[in-house]
């Protein structure tokens, strides 16, 4: 049928466009005024003291969970449904609809990395399970470490990133 880095390739295309499905249905998840006040607050509590690695740690973490088989899918996608609540929590306290919040993060290069990031850890959940059904777990597990580091580095890249759009409207 298709190659096998087509395959996983195809895979990852599946992840990346599940992640878009499971932030979306948060984003669309109806919020009070309240609610939406709460979790903005929280939001700003932690925008105050963060950094490159506070970003780079908590993305990552996410990420490495997302490469456990079974468990790592179930984590990832409440993470992006929670992700969408906060994108929707953020834009109605800042007075539009939340869907306008997740199409203007399209125009960021940190959405496409993280989510990037977090399809490719998904997708190897996936392959780490079905290599396990088939008895070849040990042979993938180097191509797990390697993807691993990409994703590391992808996710450092978008830390650094999102650092310099927060310090550079974020009002002193």
């Amino acid at each position: 049928m298709f190659p096998s880095k087509i395959k996983r390739i195809i895979t990852i295309i599946i992840f990346f466009t599940l992640s878009l499905v499971a932030t979306i249905a948060g984003i669309l998840t109806p919020l009070t005024s309240e609610e939406a006040q709460s979790l903005n607050q929280e939001l700003e509590n932690v925008r105050e003291d963060v950094n490159v690695q506070y970003i780079f740690g908590n993305n990552f973490l996410i990420c490495l969970a997302m490469f456990v088989p079974f468990f790592g899918p179930i984590l990832g996608f409440f993470a992006l449904y929670n992700t969408g609540i906060y994108v929707a929590a953020s834009s109605i306290t800042a007075g539009f609809h939340p869907i306008i919040g997740f199409f203007s993060l399209l125009i960021l290069p940190v959405f496409w990395l993280e989510f990037l990031a977090y399809s490719i850890a998904l997708a190897e959940s996936v392959w780490l399970i079905m290599k396990a059904i088939h008895g070849k777990l040990r042979s993938e597990l180097p191509k797990t470490c390697i993807l691993i580091t990409i994703c590391a580095l992808i996710l450092v890249t978008a830390a650094i990133i999102e650092m310099i759009l927060i310090s550079a409207f974020t009002p002193s």
